[in-house]
Formats: structure tokens, sequence, C-alpha cells
């Protein structure tokens, strides 16, 4: 494949995915699948660095960045089902090399060919049309680094369009924090309750019967609140709604 060929993406699963949500994985496949899109999975491939980075181990992040440049080294084009993973690697990586030229360069060739899912299917891809049918009412959270990182906010939304007998109902604050930011939920148990509490309050507001994302940590953090709170509401990342058939699932 040359640099650049929509024909064949390297699939950069993140840990949560990988580990509790294999489902949103297989469901990207099946979506690429149907768009004649060849998908594979790169073996060896590790958590991007993310966690270390955040909480100031940059020589662990490091370890992980080059660890990624091995594995994904051939790919012509890296999906991600996640933002926040996808911003570690387009923003963060080249600032954990910016003092070390040759692995800088690595690292601007890693971000340039490294998308998020949406992104990746409408901006790259630039699909047009889908064979989906969900036949509900869905509501979209927005997750921070999706959103305000990335600039992915239309591109989730054009897709759900295209889904046969899917009504999207905007929640109030969609972009508002959901209140996981990876530890900060743990150090902050308090702050990240209530702002899962008005997350959750948002999404019920609205009469949904899915909240719909792109970050599977996100979506987690709202599946036990609404769990908790005894809500009937699911959580579905957009990829599962994206391979649906026959209007349910």
């Amino acid at each position: 494949m040359n640099e650049g060929d929509n024909t064949s993406a390297a699939l950069f699963i993140q840990c949560l995915v990988d580990s509790h949500y294999p489902v949103v994985g297989e469901a990207m496949v099946r979506v690429l699948e149907r768009l004649g899109i060849r998908s594979y999975y790169p073996d060896g491939q590790t958590c991007c660095g993310q966690p270390a980075y955040n909480n100031g181990y940059v020589d662990a992040a490091k370890k992980s960045a080059l660890h990624f440049f091995q594995v994904f080294d051939g790919a012509d084009t890296i999906v991600c089902p996640s933002g926040s993973c996808t911003y570690m690697v387009r923003h963060h990586y080249p600032e954990l090399f910016k003092d070390e030229p040759e692995l800088l360069v690595k690292a601007h060739r890693m971000a340039a060919k490294t998308y998020e899912f949406s992104e990746y299917l409408r901006d790259v891809v630039k699909v047009e049309r889908l064979d989906s049918h969900l036949d509900a009412g869905v509501t979209v959270h927005d997750s921070c680094h999706l959103t305000r990182g990335l600039g992915v906010h239309r591109q989730p939304r054009e897709l759900l369009a295209m889904v046969k007998g899917l009504e999207l109902v905007e929640m109030d604050e969609s972009d508002t924090c959901c209140g996981f930011g990876g530890t900060f939920s743990v150090k902050y148990p308090d702050i990240s309750g209530a702002l899962v509490d008005d997350k959750v309050d948002h999404i019920l507001a609205t009469g949904a019967e899915y909240v719909v994302g792109c970050d599977m940590s996100c979506l987690m953090n709202i599946e036990g609140r609404l769990h908790r709170r005894n809500e009937r509401v699911k959580v579905l990342h957009l990829a599962q709604v994206l391979a649906a058939e026959g209007g349910a699932l």
C-alpha cells in the first residue's frame, strides 16, 4: 500500500476496548469491511502511555510511545476507537520528543496518520452512505479530548444521520465533561460523581434509549452511574450503532 492509501487501516485498539469492550473493536471491523476497507490488528500493541503521561511519568510514557512506533511503523493509516488515545498520539507524542530530533520526526509521522474512527470515516474515507439500521432514539455525549482536542463534533452526527430509523435527540451541554478524566475520577471522586450525575440528568431529559459516544472510557463512567441509579438508558460506542442491522441490537 502507498502512504495515504485509504483501503487499508491498522487498528489501534485502546486498552478499555481490548480488555472490557471487545464488541466495539468487532463492530469497527464490520463497518470497515462493509466499506471495502481492509483492517488488521498489529500484534504486540499495548497502552499508548496516556495514563503515565497525565500523571507526570514522562519516562514511562516515552517507553510506551517508542513501542507504539515499533508496532505501527509499517502502517499507512492508523484508526482508533478513542478520541483521547488518538489525541495522545497526535499531540503528546511530539511533545514527549521535542528535544530529540530523530524521534520527533517519527512522532510527527505517527501523528499525521493516526485518526479517531468517526474522523477517519468522514474526513479521510469521506463516507456518504451506510447500510446501517437502528430503530431507536439516541443522544450524543461529546468527550473532552475528542471535541476540544481533536475538533471532532460534526463527524459522529453526520454518520448517525446515515443510520436508517435512528432519531438523534441532542442533550443540553453535550460537550460538558462526564467526570471520568482517567485518574481524575479516582483522585477527585466527589467532583467526578457530581459531574456524571449532571450528565445523566441531561441524558434522561432527552428521552433517548441510548447514549452514544466515541470514547468507551467516558461511556463506562456514564454506564456505571446509569446502573447505580437504576436507569434503563444504555450506552453504545458509535461503531456499534454503525454496525447495527435490521433495526435492533
